[in-house]
């Protein structure tokens, strides 16, 4: 009986919740529940952590060259076009990068907005795949906890997003995560091009600076909302999130940035010796070598 009624207070609590629902969304793929989303991430979760090194430990990697290829420029392609519908369905179009309210209205240019972030959201899955080609070509070692995390948390916070508050300061975030995607992605897909193309990726060193930068402007943009004395955004919990999902990242990446070139975890194994070397006798004089084994 105890549990009948914690099961009807845990319904009236989703009903009470779903009903302030944009419902310009309501028959929209993905939409109608967070349910589906949460299989999806959760067998997401599964295949690349458990059972998909399983199934490929006695297997011999895949050779995903052309399909690489294909799918990074794809990405590519998509994060132009997202970009594009969000600089035209407000950020290009009258928002002041400071308190911009959500549109909830059917004007052509609110339901632009409404497209682009459930289109955004939906580029959530696509980019899984990163990590299920990692699997596939049984490079295990670029699985982490960083990247599970941010692959998943993503579409799941973003459900919510699309279904409640499409548009406004809050979208500030998706329209900057676009630009990085597009200089990330190119380097993925010139990098599975082949060894031709390595010349032209001097600038991989950069790219986890780029991503530094990424959620310090994110954090900067929505920390305004708790300056401004009249900002009336409609769903200020969404505020706090996207504050606090800058954050964390930030801290990650920062986490990333002091293992992975101070310490030289992603250096190869002659390169840390000598730098350890180097420490060891308080003379740096080596060069950090930022190419990884792709």
């Amino acid at each position: 009986m105890e549990f009948d009624n914690i099961k009807s207070s845990a319904a009236l609590i989703y009903d009470e919740f779903i009903q302030n629902v944009d419902t310009r969304t309501d028959n929209w793929p993905l939409m109608s529940s967070p349910l589906p989303q949460t299989i999806i991430i959760l067998l997401y979760i599964y295949f690349c952590t458990s059972l998909g090194p399983r199934i490929m430990e006695n297997r011999k990697a895949f050779e995903l060259k052309k399909v690489l290829i294909v799918y990074n420029f794809s990405v590519v392609a998509l994060s132009l076009y997202m970009i594009y519908e969000f600089v035209m369905s407000g950020w290009g179009t009258g928002y002041s990068f400071r308190c911009d309210l959500i549109n909830y209205s059917e004007s052509p240019q609110a339901l632009r907005m409404v497209a682009a972030c459930w289109l955004y959201y939906f580029s959530k899955f696509i980019e899984m795949m990163d990590t299920v080609f990692f699997v596939l070509r049984k490079k295990n070692s670029q699985v982490t906890f960083l990247h599970v995390y941010h692959h998943s948390i993503m579409p799941f916070t973003w459900w919510f997003g699309v279904r409640f508050a499409p548009g406004g300061m809050g979208t500030f975030h998706a329209l900057i995560n676009c630009f990085v995607h597009v200089i990330m992605y190119t380097y993925y897909g010139l990098t599975a091009m082949g060894p031709n193309y390595h010349k032209y990726l001097w600038w991989k060193k950069y790219l986890t600076t780029i991503q530094l930068i990424q959620f310090v402007l994110v954090t900067s943009h929505i920390s305004q909302y708790f300056f401004m004395k009249d900002c009336s955004y409609q769903h200020p919990i969404f505020i706090y999130i996207i504050g606090l999902y800058g954050l964390i990242f930030l801290f990650l990446f920062l986490n990333f940035w002091y293992h992975a070139y101070t310490k030289g975890k992603r250096l190869p194994k002659v390169l840390q010796a000598q730098m350890w070397s180097h420490h060891t006798n308080g003379v740096m004089n080596g060069h950090v070598n930022h190419e990884k084994d792709e």
